[in-house]
């Protein structure tokens, strides 16, 4: 990824994304010991990025930890030191330091993945479906925040939520994050909007904290804005915007 000198502000994306190549990693690190804004912004994409990472990210099953304790208990110790030749201690001291941890290794990893396969059997389909949407979701994200004409801005919501967007005119694509945003409430829902000429139109919606790539095309839109919604969301604004932040340029 190539760029100026005057476009180093809008690589905190990218490097958090990994996307750098290691001298303009390097050049953005400097870079970052000098510029606050950048370090904040290069937190809070790595923080949206974990957050996508979590979404795939599944617990083990419940009896992996009984699996793998049974197995350490059949596992045996190791023998009490012996002094040895100098050619044998070389061997046998390799074949101790070995044998223990291949052995400890190969009773965890056959405990943990008996327990997965009888868990990904049951759980296989919905895990990859929930799997597959999180991987388009976090390929979508990261191609507007790696892209090189990215732009951010920031911003609170009503209710003291942080926010912020990043647009792509090169992707034709915006994505939202929110942090701290309070639950809706029942039967309620976040609505994201893009103002074009005026007239809100309807651009996705949001539970709370997290980070989606808006519905529609941010080309022609001055704004996104955000407000509280009747669950599955409304053709038109319902209430005050909670938020209204301007498009970068």
């Amino acid at each position: 990824m190539k760029h100026h000198a005057s476009d180093t502000h809008t690589l905190a994306a990218a490097y958090a994304l990994g996307a750098l190549e290691p001298g303009e990693r390097e050049e953005f690190e400097a870079h970052l010991r000098a510029c606050e804004a950048c370090r904040q912004e290069a937190a809070e994409f790595g923080a949206t990025a974990a957050r996508l990472a979590t979404a795939v990210a599944q617990p083990p099953p419940a009896s992996s930890k009984e699996r793998v304790m049974a197995a350490v208990d059949g596992v045996r110790q190791l023998p009490p030191h012996v002094p040895a030749a100098p050619a044998a201690r070389s061997f046998a001291g390799t074949l101790r330091r070995t044998a223990l941890p291949l052995a400890l290794a190969a009773a965890v990893a056959a405990a943990v993945l008996g327990g997965v396969t009888v868990w990904q059997a049951r759980h296989g389909q919905e895990l990859e479906q929930r799997a597959r949407r999180a991987q388009q979701q976090l390929d979508a994200v990261s191609a507007v925040l790696a892209a090189p004409d990215a732009r951010t801005v920031h911003g609170r919501t009503g209710n003291g939520a942080l926010a912020t967007v990043v647009a792509s005119q090169r992707q034709d694509k915006a994505v939202f994050t929110a942090g701290n945003l309070p639950a809706p409430g029942t039967g309620r829902t976040y609505q994201l909007w893009l103002a074009h000429d005026g007239t809100m139109l309807p651009a996705g919606l949001i539970q709370g904290d997290g980070t989606v790539v808006l519905t529609g095309s941010p080309a022609g839109a001055t704004a996104v804005g955000l407000t509280l919604e009747p669950a599955g969301g409304s053709p038109r604004p319902t209430t005050a915007p909670l938020l209204l932040l301007n498009l970068p340029a």
